[in-house]
């Protein structure tokens, strides 16, 4: 397999001059800054790897007199904080890539959708909005960021469902499509991107395509920030270069027992010790390995840690998380509770699992939104991977 190094960046938390990134992007067309943003090869970074630039570029092409650019800061994600310490540290910046998008989409109104258990940051964002708004009448840009705050649902982190709540309705995924960039926010032309992309979409417009693809994979480009909890001697949020193994970042940030990291919250993966080398943190890839994206959460687990109680917890979360909208969501996530209690206990043998991954796999494929679609992941691989502490 190619070796990819390791590698702390400091894009995101560096200091910057935002009026001088503004005024120097502005000078553009903005055909320039849309195929620079889609050169960049910059995905957003809340795990779904659209790519940002051809999500402005549909905005912008969409037919409206109206239209809007939304930060989704619902950070709600088990074991994500990286979007907190971007909001608390260098909001600006965020402000700045909401600006850019602005300009390029026509756009006049902004909104950040502020987790609900964020509300201690709402007094320092808005000291910087009123900094951010002095320049933007400094450069003749008419663009103006309000504040909306969530009420604390996980799934209003998908965004029609945040959507929705902004709208004054429960929190509840919508059909797509219609897709945001052509149907968003009031029935107009919408861009919802997460606070670390449009961070990212700042620093390639300060740095240039060129420079950023320097960093990561041909299919992985930039750095990406890292959520690390668990058993770690050093948690915290740490920007790296995409494309790393999974061995790789053990090795740096592991206890020297890790069994297991959980690579994407409670919606991601699994992996065991024996597939550290072999696994890549980034978008499907050009290097060998299995890869896998993610939000930025990465919990670290060793050897004494219960796979068994893990995954409960995971059940529980979804559970109490389900909108209740779609029977494959709010029964399938009971069932599977029932299911490996029902194992656990001995009423049930060890080939019942195999029913119980069947049922995710049936979830995954009809659930209506992303919540449900993805307890397929968390399930399957620590079962799979871990059945033996499924059973006894």
């Amino acid at each position: 397999m190619a070796e990819k190094t390791l590698k702390r960046v400091d894009l995101i938390f560096s200091e910057d001059n935002y009026r001088e990134i503004i005024e120097k992007t502005f000078a553009k067309t903005d055909d320039e800054i849309i195929n620079e943003m889609i050169d960049s090869g910059l995905k957003g970074r809340g795990g779904a790897g659209f790519l940002t630039g051809l999500k402005w570029k549909f905005a912008r092409d969409a037919k409206s007199t109206n239209k809007h650019v939304i930060c989704n800061a619902d950070e709600g994600e088990p074991g994500t904080f990286k979007d907190r310490e971007i909001l608390d540290k260098v909001a600006q910046k965020v402000f700045t890539g909401m600006a850019i998008a602005a300009r390029v989409v026509g756009a006049k109104k902004g909104y950040i959708y502020l987790r609900g258990e964020y509300r201690f940051l709402v007094p320092k964002l808005l000291k910087d909005l009123k900094e951010f708004h002095a320049i933007m009448k400094a450069v003749n840009f008419d663009y103006e960021i309000d504040i909306f705050m969530g009420s604390g649902a996980y799934v209003c982190g998908e965004e029609t469902a945040l959507l929705e709540s902004m709208e004054g309705r429960r929190g509840e995924p919508r059909n797509k499509p219609p897709f945001p960039v052509i149907e968003g926010y009031l029935g107009q032309p919408t861009v919802v991107n997460n606070v670390e992309t449009l961070a990212s979409a700042a620093m390639v417009c300060k740095i240039g395509s060129q420079s950023y693809k320097r960093l990561g994979t041909k299919s992985s480009r930039g750095s990406k920030l890292f959520s690390v909890s668990g058993d770690t001697p050093i948690a915290g949020v740490y920007e790296l270069e995409l494309g790393m193994s999974l061995q790789e970042f053990v090795d740096e940030f592991g206890d020297g027992d890790t069994k297991a990291v959980q690579v994407g919250g409670a919606s991601g993966f699994c992996v065991p010790r024996k597939k550290f080398p072999t696994t890549i943190i980034g978008y499907q890839s050009d290097l060998e390995g299995d890869n896998l994206p993610t939000g930025g959460s990465m919990m670290i687990f060793n050897s004494s840690r219960s796979m068994y109680n893990l995954l409960r917890n995971y059940l529980d979360f979804f559970v109490e998380e389900s909108c209740g909208q779609c029977t494959p969501c709010r029964v399938g996530t009971q069932q599977l509770i029932y299911g490996i209690e029902a194992v656990k206990r001995g009423d049930k043998n060890s080939s019942y699992l195999d029913y119980l991954l069947k049922l995710t796999e049936t979830m995954k494929m009809t659930a209506k939104c992303g919540l449900g679609q993805s307890v397929a992941n968390s399930f399957s691989s620590i079962v799979t991977n871990f059945k033996e502490e499924m059973i006894y």
